[in-house]
């Protein structure tokens, strides 16, 4: 494991880092039916080639790190779609191995010589995304902070023990969730970013104040980020600011692209913020130094993204 931040060279070298969009939006533009309990994570399953394809395209618009295809994929929900543990356990490495080898390929050549190495996070999903139910955009669990931590801890720590190069613990909807992944990560040596899902300018989607959420990472060891993400754009730069604030740490934002998800449907409804690329300087002006893009966000709105901020 590196002693130091993992996404610390981009920093120091380009002053910003360049995450990539939505995996699920980018596999929907591509033809695939997402309509299942495992969500993306059917098409690492069935289709895995696909989910390299997908990496791979937004390492092409410019993405510095990819987020791999394990946001739904826990052990609980393979399990109740009849996988063995031992053959969950192997997607999970799965996950990883196509988001290193996509890595890997694309990193040749002129990409190298134009490039710093690009890096690869493994994602580590809320509780809410394995119910399926839309509660992590609600925060409203039936389990406390010992089972949030127990429902995690096998997963994560599969990530952890991978070759990625940190984790991404992404769309956090409540404090009791981030302060259960706060501990587990202190039993790894892996790094990780913590990132949140917030209702407003501040607060999380179960109505925890976002410096309280901050706080509960700030000294936990490895911490390579702070930040929000599948949040509406309009609210990033004042919780940009707020974490800011109250940690020494990166600040990262990956809004999604602010429509509005509707979990009886599972669908979006209403218009993309316009300007969502160019609203992205008043991310960086508020503190983020690490930016991407979450829900209906794609390959050609990072390309864009990269282009605005550099």
């Amino acid at each position: 494991r590196p002693a130091a931040n993992p996404l610390a060279p981009i920093l120091r070298d380009r002053g910003i880092v360049f995450l990539d969009g939505g995996l699920a939006t980018a596999l929907e533009a591509r033809g695939h039916d997402l309509d299942d309990p495992l969500w993306s994570a059917r098409i690492l399953v069935d289709r895995p080639e696909e989910i390299a394809a997908v990496h791979r395209a937004y390492l092409e618009a410019g993405a510095d790190c990819i987020i791999t295809a394990s946001y739904q994929a826990t052990p609980q929900g393979f399990a109740e779609a009849g996988f063995t543990e031992p053959e969950a356990l192997r997607l999970l490495d799965r996950s990883v191995r196509l988001g290193l080898d996509a890595r890997d390929a694309f990193w040749t050549g002129a990409a190298r010589e134009a490039r710093p190495r690009p890096r690869v996070a493994a994602s580590v999903g809320p509780y809410g995304a394995y119910l399926a139910d839309g509660s992590e955009y609600t925060g409203d669990y039936d389990l406390d902070e010992a089972a949030l931590a127990a429902f995690h801890r096998l997963r994560l720590h599969r990530l952890a023990e991978s070759e990625a190069d940190l984790l991404a613990l992404e769309t956090l909807p409540s404090l009791p969730e981030v302060r259960a992944l706060a501990g587990l990560l202190a039993e790894t040596d892996a790094w990780a970013w913590f990132s949140f899902s917030c209702r407003d300018g501040g607060h999380l989607r179960d109505g925890s104040v976002v410096e309280d959420a901050a706080l509960a990472v700030a000294d936990t060891p490895r911490v390579a980020a702070i930040g929000v993400n599948c949040t509406h754009p309009r609210h990033v730069p004042e919780l940009v600011s707020r974490i800011g604030a109250v940690t020494d740490r990166p600040v990262l934002a990956y809004p999604n692209s602010g429509e509005a998800y509707r979990s009886e449907t599972k669908s979006w409804s209403g218009r993309g913020t316009a300007g969502w690329t160019d609203g992205a300087r008043s991310w960086v002006e508020a503190g983020a130094s690490i930016v991407g893009g979450c829900c209906r966000v794609g390959p050609d709105a990072i390309g864009a993204l990269r282009r605005t901020l550099t």
